[in-house]
Protein backbone atom coordinates (compact mmCIF):
# COMPACT_ATOMS: atom_id res chain seq x y z
CA UNK A 1 0.00 0.00 0.00
CA UNK A 2 1.63 3.46 -0.72
CA UNK A 3 0.83 6.75 1.39
CA UNK A 4 1.25 10.22 1.01
CA UNK A 5 2.47 10.95 4.16
CA UNK A 6 4.05 14.32 3.74
CA UNK A 7 1.53 15.12 6.39
CA UNK A 8 0.97 14.12 10.06
CA UNK A 9 -2.99 11.92 9.14
CA UNK A 10 -3.68 9.85 12.14
CA UNK A 11 -5.68 7.18 9.15
CA UNK A 12 -2.08 6.90 8.09
CA UNK A 13 -0.62 5.63 11.54
CA UNK A 14 -3.61 2.96 12.08
CA UNK A 15 -3.57 1.25 8.55
CA UNK A 16 0.51 0.92 9.17
CA UNK A 17 -0.68 -0.45 12.38
CA UNK A 18 -3.10 -2.89 11.34
CA UNK A 19 -0.64 -3.95 7.97
CA UNK A 20 2.72 -4.26 9.94
CA UNK A 21 2.49 -3.69 13.65
CA UNK A 22 3.72 -1.30 16.18
CA UNK A 23 7.37 0.62 15.68
CA UNK A 24 9.82 -1.77 17.57
CA UNK A 25 10.09 -0.73 21.39
CA UNK A 26 13.22 0.67 22.54
CA UNK A 27 14.69 -1.87 23.93
CA UNK A 28 14.08 -3.98 20.69
CA UNK A 29 15.61 -1.69 18.85
CA UNK A 30 18.85 -2.14 21.26
CA UNK A 31 18.63 -5.71 19.96
CA UNK A 32 18.41 -4.91 17.21
CA UNK A 33 21.20 -2.67 16.81
CA UNK A 34 18.64 -0.29 15.38
CA UNK A 35 15.87 -0.95 13.12
CA UNK A 36 16.60 1.66 9.87
CA UNK A 37 18.61 2.08 7.29
CA UNK A 38 20.66 4.90 6.23
CA UNK A 39 19.14 6.63 3.01
CA UNK A 40 19.88 5.18 -0.54
CA UNK A 41 20.19 6.73 -3.42
CA UNK A 42 17.14 5.65 -5.94
CA UNK A 43 18.09 4.18 -9.29
CA UNK A 44 14.99 2.88 -10.91
CA UNK A 45 10.65 2.43 -10.17
CA UNK A 46 8.27 0.70 -11.73
CA UNK A 47 6.22 2.11 -14.21
CA UNK A 48 3.47 2.36 -11.73
CA UNK A 49 5.96 4.48 -9.36
CA UNK A 50 7.09 6.82 -11.71
CA UNK A 51 4.94 9.64 -10.55
CA UNK A 52 6.79 9.37 -7.02
CA UNK A 53 10.39 9.99 -8.61
CA UNK A 54 11.79 13.74 -9.29
CA UNK A 55 11.24 14.85 -13.32
CA UNK A 56 14.73 16.81 -13.35
CA UNK A 57 17.15 15.46 -12.98
CA UNK A 58 17.61 15.18 -8.96
CA UNK A 59 18.92 12.39 -6.96
CA UNK A 60 15.95 10.46 -5.87
CA UNK A 61 16.24 8.78 -1.93
CA UNK A 62 14.55 6.56 -0.08
CA UNK A 63 15.29 4.75 3.21
CA UNK A 64 13.63 1.65 5.04
CA UNK A 65 12.24 1.01 8.46
CA UNK A 66 11.78 -2.36 9.98
CA UNK A 67 8.53 -3.56 12.18
CA UNK A 68 7.51 -6.75 13.50
CA UNK A 69 5.85 -7.65 10.76
CA UNK A 70 6.80 -5.85 7.60
CA UNK A 71 8.88 -2.73 6.24
CA UNK A 72 8.49 0.44 5.45
CA UNK A 73 9.98 1.89 2.23
CA UNK A 74 10.02 6.09 2.87
CA UNK A 75 10.75 7.93 -0.55
CA UNK A 76 11.31 11.50 -0.74
CA UNK A 77 10.26 13.55 -3.84
CA UNK A 78 11.13 17.32 -3.34
CA UNK A 79 9.26 18.28 -0.26
CA UNK A 80 6.74 15.35 -0.54
CA UNK A 81 6.93 11.84 1.39
CA UNK A 82 5.27 9.00 0.50
CA UNK A 83 5.30 5.96 2.23
CA UNK A 84 5.16 2.16 1.15
CA UNK A 85 4.21 -0.34 3.10
CA UNK A 86 5.05 -3.99 2.80
CA UNK A 87 4.23 -6.96 4.92
CA UNK A 88 6.88 -9.74 4.93
CA UNK A 89 5.02 -11.76 2.87
CA UNK A 90 4.63 -9.86 0.15
CA UNK A 91 8.47 -8.94 0.33
CA UNK A 92 10.70 -10.51 -2.56
CA UNK A 93 14.99 -8.75 -2.46
CA UNK A 94 17.04 -9.49 -5.03
CA UNK A 95 20.60 -8.59 -4.79
CA UNK A 96 21.77 -7.30 -8.34
CA UNK A 97 24.20 -4.68 -9.03
CA UNK A 98 22.61 -2.89 -5.95
CA UNK A 99 19.72 -3.98 -4.84
CA UNK A 100 15.92 -3.93 -5.37
CA UNK A 101 12.71 -4.65 -3.27
CA UNK A 102 9.47 -5.94 -4.69
CA UNK A 103 5.90 -6.49 -4.01
CA UNK A 104 2.33 -5.92 -4.74
CA UNK A 105 3.23 -5.42 -8.38
CA UNK A 106 6.09 -2.54 -7.65
CA UNK A 107 9.68 -2.81 -7.19
CA UNK A 108 12.39 -0.17 -6.38
CA UNK A 109 16.36 -0.53 -7.41
CA UNK A 110 18.90 0.64 -4.92
CA UNK A 111 22.04 2.38 -6.67
CA UNK A 112 25.34 0.07 -5.46
CA UNK A 113 26.78 3.18 -3.89
CA UNK A 114 28.91 3.99 -1.23
CA UNK A 115 24.98 4.66 0.80
CA UNK A 116 24.11 1.40 -0.22
CA UNK A 117 27.34 -0.46 0.89
CA UNK A 118 26.82 1.07 3.92
CA UNK A 119 23.81 -0.62 4.49
CA UNK A 120 24.85 -4.28 3.97
CA UNK A 121 24.75 -5.42 7.58
CA UNK A 122 20.90 -3.40 7.82
CA UNK A 123 19.96 -5.68 4.74
CA UNK A 124 21.28 -8.37 6.68
CA UNK A 125 19.18 -8.00 9.81
CA UNK A 126 16.09 -7.45 7.42
CA UNK A 127 16.66 -10.64 5.86
CA UNK A 128 17.20 -12.53 9.57
CA UNK A 129 13.57 -10.54 10.00
CA UNK A 130 11.97 -11.70 7.49
CA UNK A 131 13.07 -15.62 8.06
CA UNK A 132 12.23 -15.18 11.24
CA UNK A 133 8.70 -13.84 10.27
CA UNK A 134 8.03 -16.72 7.68
CA UNK A 135 9.10 -19.72 10.10
CA UNK A 136 6.23 -18.66 12.16
CA UNK A 137 3.78 -19.93 9.14
CA UNK A 138 6.50 -22.95 8.06
CA UNK A 139 5.38 -26.28 7.33
CA UNK A 140 6.68 -29.08 9.91
CA UNK A 141 9.20 -31.20 8.12
CA UNK A 142 6.54 -34.43 9.32
CA UNK A 143 4.11 -33.41 7.26
CA UNK A 144 6.57 -32.86 4.00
Amino acid sequence: MLLETTYHDPKHKQIIKDIIGNSFSLVQKLKLGGVGSKRMIIDDVSPNMKSMMNKVSDVNYANIEMRPKGILVMINKGLKNFTWVIPYYQLVIYKTSGSSIHAQGRFVRFRNSKTFKENKKFFDKLLNEKVKYDMQYAMPQDLI
